[in-house]
């Protein structure tokens, strides 16, 4: 069985990474199965969105796997030893597992890691009934690191017109890399009380149907701050119910899904 699969994007600096780990939060509470949070950003810090500490990245197992292929225990395959390496990275909490991506391979590719990689994320993603991506503007991880479909894409994006361009880009890159993305939808993020009427225009111009908007919350970035994860915030937050109110119109895709089969 595979999960419902939601896939976060977003021009740095939107708050992408504060969206996915609220959403993520809300999905642990409802208690319907385990989630899978996967930070597919270089940049990663989902963890610390999170609450949670990490060892090494699945980047970081590839460059190591690279120089130690050759020097493998007996009897160990390198499909086993990757799959075992693999599970050591994951990060298991209450209700929630994470992976961390890190940064992709280099110019030493090595195609059977890349293919041991794609089965066990895809193994891997079976076992949970949510999955969560957080993901860099380019998307190349999730071309490249698994055949998951995604069920629905969040383009995170704030007033700035360089953000909204991003969003843009980013609705043209899942056809570009032939991502199989079942419903795309634009949440607007950090919004002032009145949006400039150009951003308003800009925002039109994307063909993203908007899904919802998350007013600014001064709360969120005392957090950051102080460095405490998102599981601090007030549960009577503007931002945290705006992201409610985005998780349950995003569920009834999966609930539209469900019905049509």
């Amino acid at each position: 069985m595979k999960p419902f699969t939601i896939a976060i994007a977003g021009k740095g600096g939107t708050g992408k990474t504060t969206v996915s780990g609220l959403l993520i939060q809300l999905l642990v509470e409802r208690a319907e199965g385990p989630v899978l949070a996967i930070d597919a950003d270089p940049n990663a810090n989902l963890n610390q969105a999170l609450g949670l500490k990490f060892e090494q990245t699945i980047g970081g197992l590839e460059r190591e796997t690279l120089k130690t292929l050759t020097d493998l225990p007996a009897g160990m395959t390198k499909g086993r030893y990757i799959e075992y390496r693999l599970q050591q990275l994951l990060v298991e909490a209450e209700g929630l597992d994470l992976l961390v991506m890190g940064r992709g391979e280099g110019p030493e590719c090595y195609c059977i890691v890349n293919h041991i990689l794609r089965n066990y994320m895809d193994f891997l993603a079976g076992n949970y009934k949510y999955m969560v991506m957080d993901n860099e503007a380019g998307m190349e991880h999730i071309s490249r690191r698994t055949t998951t479909d995604v069920d629905v894409l969040l383009v995170v994006s704030d007033a700035n017109p360089v953000a909204i361009r991003a969003a843009e880009r980013i609705d043209e890159l899942v056809d570009e890399l032939n991502i199989n993305v079942k419903e795309r939808y634009l949440v607007l993020n950090n919004l002032p009380d009145r949006l400039p009427q150009k951003a308003k225009e800009m925002l039109e111009g994307t063909g993203l149907e908007v899904v919802g908007e998350i007013p600014r919350d001064e709360a969120l970035l005392g957090l950051s701050w102080e460095g405490k994860s998102l599981e601090s915030l007030s549960p009577d937050s503007p931002a945290l119910e705006a992201v409610r109110v985005i998780m349950d119109r995003v569920l009834c895709s999966r609930e539209r899904a469900f019905l049509s089969h």
